[in-house]
């Protein structure tokens, strides 16, 4: 990957370029970014800058058959670590490099990928992904030989975050005194969940979501998309490139998210004073409850979205709302008002609590029913 085909951020991959350029190049780096920023290929790129000896701006030149090599994720000094589940091949203790053919071709097709489109190409299910202590032992026996063309070895975690406590503990020691010529890189959205002890370890850079010009100039030059056309995708994007890239080929993820969600407010809005409604409530749970846990963790954060983009409208910011119904029936405005200064916060932190107690495997059908409940009262606060 090139640094001149990746989206945005251009002052942090100058910084990076630079850094890499005067051999200062820090042995541990957490790279922190939301979903859609593009950290992923930036840290490609970088490990790519700097295998493959490319002293230039654009990150051209250098050793060509190096180059080739990242064309296909195929370097022997670059290595990967990523959160895997078992499956119909894996069925215990699963590791990243039993699923090393499709990580490449993720790459390939998805570099903006979210880890649900990840998770998708592995077929999770009701499972959610992690990295084990047999991915740590990967790293330390990788990491302990030396480089096979005689420069750096990079090692990327992606998601660090879903690092378990026992392989936190034991990349540590690596991590604060690495062999020579080591460089880790890791990347997450979620810095918080990473052991203290890890990130005290690492120099931090934080990337920002997307700027809607930096989205609608790429979709324009790389994707073809009619500027008109481009600008609208952008704003819609919300600063994640992958959600313009889905837009740009009308796949919609969202639909069934919407579908779910006018249905789930309709029953709440009945169930006050109506006890025979909850059993509505209840209907619907049981629905969510039967997704995987991705699909409902992912489901929520598009409630909080839409509970976002009601309160902008209630307060009148409507060049910061792009929501588009398509169900015909439902009117953002007429929902609008339900949500406010007095019910925001409440609501926010019920589904946050939702999306943290299904996170640990707690019982969806109980967890849903009551967050159903809690906003037929919310939804009513004047």
């Amino acid at each position: 990957m090139l640094f001149k085909n990746i989206v945005g951020h251009d002052h942090l991959k100058n910084h990076l370029l630079k850094s890499a350029s005067s051999g200062r190049i820090p042995h541990a780096q957490l790279f922190v970014g939301p979903e859609g920023s593009g950290v992923l290929p930036i840290a490609i790129a970088y490990a790519q800058y700097v295998l493959c000896n490319n002293i230039g701006a654009e990150n051209e030149g250098g050793n060509t058959a190096c180059n080739l090599k990242f064309e296909h994720f195929q370097h022997p000094d670059l290595h990967f670590i990523y959160p895997t589940v078992t499956t119909e091949e894996v069925k215990s203790k699963p590791k990243s490099i039993d699923f090393l053919n499709l990580w490449r071709q993720f790459l390939k097709e998805k570099p903006y990928g979210s880890l649900f489109d990840w998770y998708s190409f592995l077929n999770v299910q009701n499972k959610q992904g992690e990295i084990r202590v047999e991915d740590a032992q990967e790293i330390l026996k990788a990491l302990s030989l030396k480089s096979y063309e005689g420069g750096y070895k990079i090692m990327i975690i992606w998601m660090a975050d879903k690092l378990n406590i026992a392989a936190s503990n034991k990349i540590l020691k690596i991590l604060e005194e690495p062999t020579e010529k080591t460089l880790f890189i890791l990347i997450s959205e979620n810095e918080e969940d990473i052991l203290q002890t890890i990130r005290s370890r690492c120099q931090v850079l934080h990337f920002s979501a997307l700027s809607e010009e930096a989205i609608t100039h790429h979709l324009i030059e790389y994707q073809n998309i009619e500027p008109k056309k481009a600008k609208l995708i952008a704003h819609k994007a919300l600063g994640n490139y992958n959600r313009a890239l889905n837009l740009c080929h009308d796949k919609n993820d969202d639909q069934p998210f919407e579908e779910w969600f006018i249905k789930w407010v309709r029953a709440a809005f009945r169930a006050k004073g109506n006890a025979a409604a909850i059993q509505d409530l209840i209907s619907w749970s049981e629905q969510i409850a039967g997704l995987g846990r991705e699909t409902q963790k992912k489901f929520l954060h598009f409630c909080i979205e839409m509970f976002r983009q009601a309160l902008l409208l209630n307060y009148e910011t409507d060049k910061l709302v792009y929501f588009e119904s398509s169900v015909g029936d439902f009117n953002l405005h007429k929902f609008a008002p339900f949500v406010n200064g007095n019910n925001i916060t409440d609501i926010y932190k019920e589904l946050s609590d939702a999306i943290y107690h299904i996170e640990r495997n707690g019982n969806a059908k109980i967890i849903l029913t009551d967050l159903s409940i809690k906003l037929t009262r919310l939804i009513h606060k004047k």
